[in-house]
């Protein structure tokens, strides 16, 4: 076994590394950034070492200044986590190269399945069913035109090189080719440096589903079941699950043979990722392997009671694999969602800054949260703006979904925007619970995006009853409350309230429903309540916005103000503040690269024209006209930084 390991990663990945070697009793080393220099990871790991500049490609990316890290700090391994190098076969040889071990598959391996148009044809070759397409490379938009129209609309376009979602395009028409063709180049040729593109027949209402392999590279190869990722948004998951809801035995099991099939025909050793699409009537198509550890990893670990991460450092150090398939447990339910920076009313668009307060859910019997912050902890704009993972288990998958909400509502975040109350909404959505999923979920049940979820009446009276609660224990001040007539004001609607104390709380009678609030000891300022709702258990996210009580819970916010009857009738008066016009300006939606800039001062755009060109995260986001106009003003230019909500356009 390795006495010390260098992570060659950041944030939450590198953090889920450290904590298995301390386990085994292994030192770590950790690499970091400019923008990194006090994050968790690095204060973390046993020693650190600072390998260059913000951006990716002056740090992570170095695999030069990584290497030398390992042997300065006399690592013996390098663990390359997710992203960056870790699908890099240069890095793997020049690692190998340097006499240090590659914490993951042989290079061989990566350098097979990282080109997706040679992974088709060696997929193929292994008995793998593979999507019909075009596996070769394409030199224009005419001949996507051309190989679309033989392989039939719609279809997928994708980068050879890809990964995340980037370089990725669905086009339903020739127009949409030679746009998606252009977009899907240009990402590739910036995320990758590899411009070149495939394309495949898309499969209409697909679901994700994705086999974990585990393979010791010394004859045993086995696979560890199913993830359900099926819930993405641009092509990115947003949640997993682990098993399928949408699998039966016999699929499951012809799955996993043949991705184990696949695995051992490229000569593969360490933990990997066969993906599938799936269609309707369970039908099966290769999609792509991925040659290191998912980041959807642990809700295979929550059903199995594996730890990966140990079996990759173990099978790198000369283990074998210690059990054979038929041991190989499958226990319960587990669902995982990816908390990320990002504002849901925008369009899911990047937020950027501090984390003000940051407070966790208990890691308790069931629940389990990969996060690589804290506290004050910054979300820059050079890396991919997820805070963290959230992990639940259940018996079975009703358990583990009830879990992951109430835990959703305990997950404090503030200073930056982010989609927990989307993540609920979803958690809630009947759909979802049915099981009944496909990569278009979003698209399909949020077509207009996400600003909360609507309550119901009863939901209504619930909240307005914990909101008079909370704002008699804000005027009690430790004193015992007293029987009030109230006006609860929520998004410009009163209810009417009689409240009387009651023991452990206070009885709510709204109309002809008594509702009994019982909570726990909150006081002004803690951040979460924990009551009970007539009985039922009930977490709230609890923020002071001058006299109104702001109230986060199961995917909802609510503004309440609490008011004395006589004074709720005169805010009932009161004018409500219209929000200023800016349909006369295009304004940057989130932080990033002016790329390109489409009209000039004078010009006549018509509404749904595109405008502007927006790169953020490595993603072009194409801005377009909302209304017919003529140019007045242009506010930036190709290259400037913008930050949200910077005029870019002004029209007359």
């Amino acid at each position: 076994m390795f006495d010390k390991i260098l992570i060659a990663n950041r944030g939450e990945i590198a953090c889920r590394i450290i904590k298995t070697c301390r386990r085994l009793g292994i030192k770590t080393v950790a690499v970091y950034s400019e923008a990194d220099a006090d994050t968790l990871h690095v204060r973390q790991a046993d020693e650190a070492v600072h390998i260059g500049g913000a951006a990716a490609s002056e740090s992570y990316l170095q695999a030069d200044r990584i290497i030398e890290a390992a042997k300065r700090s006399g690592a013996q391994a390098i663990h390359p986590g997710f992203g960056f190098l870790s699908e890099r076969a240069s890095f793997v040889e020049a690692v190998e190269a340097a006499g240090l071990v590659f914490i993951g598959p042989p290079a061989n391996a990566i350098a097979a399945m990282g080109d997706k148009i040679e992974s088709k044809r060696l997929a193929d070759k292994a008995g793998v069913n593979t999507v019909p397409g075009y596996i070769g490379e394409i030199d224009s938009a005419e001949d996507a035109v051309r190989i679309a129209e033989e392989v039939g609309l719609p279809v997928m376009i994708k980068a050879s090189a890809g990964g995340g979602g980037k370089g990725m395009r669905i086009a339903r028409s020739a127009e949409e080719v030679r746009d998606g063709f252009r977009s899907a180049q240009n990402e590739a040729r910036g995320s990758f440096g590899d411009e070149r593109v495939f394309i495949e027949r898309y499969v209409e209402q697909p679901r994700h589903i994705e086999i974990q392999i585990l393979a010791d590279g010394q004859g045993r190869c086995l696979y560890l079941w199913e993830r359900e990722c099926s819930i993405q948004r641009r092509h990115q998951k947003v949640v997993e699950e682990a098993p399928s809801p949408f699998l039966d035995e016999e699929t499951r099991k012809a799955m996993g043979e043949q991705a184990v099939a696949l695995s051992e025909a490229v000569g593969y050793r360490s933990a990997g990722t066969v993906e599938f699409i799936v269609d309707q009537n369970r039908n099966f198509f290769f999609l792509e392997m991925n040659t290191r550890l998912q980041v959807e990893h642990p809700v295979t670990e929550m059903i199995t009671g594996l730890d990966l991460v140990e079996w990759m450092i173990r099978i790198a150090a000369g283990e074998r694999l210690s059990f054979g398939q038929d041991e190989v447990r499958r226990d319960g339910w587990a669902v995982e969602t990816r908390v990320y920076a990002e504002d849901p009313a925008r369009g899911f668009l990047p937020s950027i800054g501090r984390l003000r307060r940051y407070q966790e859910p208990k890691e308790e019997e069931g629940v389990r949260v990969d996060s690589g912050v804290q506290e004050g902890a910054e979300i820059s704009m050079y890396y991919d703006p997820m805070i963290a993972k959230l992990v639940t288990w259940g018996p079975d998958r009703e358990a583990a979904i009830d879990r992951h909400r109430t835990a959703l509502d305990a997950y404090y975040v503030r200073g930056v925007d982010h989609n927990m109350a989307f993540l609920s909404a979803v958690m809630a959505h009947p759909r979802f619970r049915e099981g009944r999923l496909s990569t278009d979920f979003i698209a399909e049940e949020f077509p207009d995006g996400f600003t909360g979820r609507a309550l119901s009446e009863a939901e209504r009276d619930e909240l307005s009853a914990v909101a008079a609660y909370l704002e008699l224990l804000r005027q009690a001040r430790g004193e015992p409350l007293k029987a009030r007539e109230l006006v609860v004001e929520m998004d410009r609607e009163q209810k009417q309230l009689r409240v009387e104390p009651s023991e452990g709380g206070i009885l709510a009678h709204s109309g002809e429903r008594a509702i009994r609030v019982e909570g726990d000891d909150w006081w002004p300022g803690q951040p979460l309540l924990r009551c009970r709702v007539d009985g039922r258990p009930m977490t709230l996210q609890v923020d002071a916005l001058g006299p109104r009580l702001l109230l986060r819970h199961d995917g909802t916010m609510v503004s309440a103000l609490v008011l004395r009857r006589s004074v709720g009738k005169l805010a009932a008066l009161m004018p409500v503040k219209e929000p200023p016009d800016l349909s006369k300006f295009v304004l940057s939606p989130m932080p990033g690269l002016l790329v390109t800039l489409k009209v000039e001062v004078g010009m006549s755009v018509k509404a749904g024209e595109e405008v502007a060109v927006v790169e953020a995260m490595k993603m072009e986001n194409v801005l377009r006209a909302l209304a017919d106009g003529m140019v007045k003003e242009i506010h930036a230019q190709p290259g400037d930084s913008l930050s949200v909500d910077q005029k870019i356009v002004e029209f007359e």
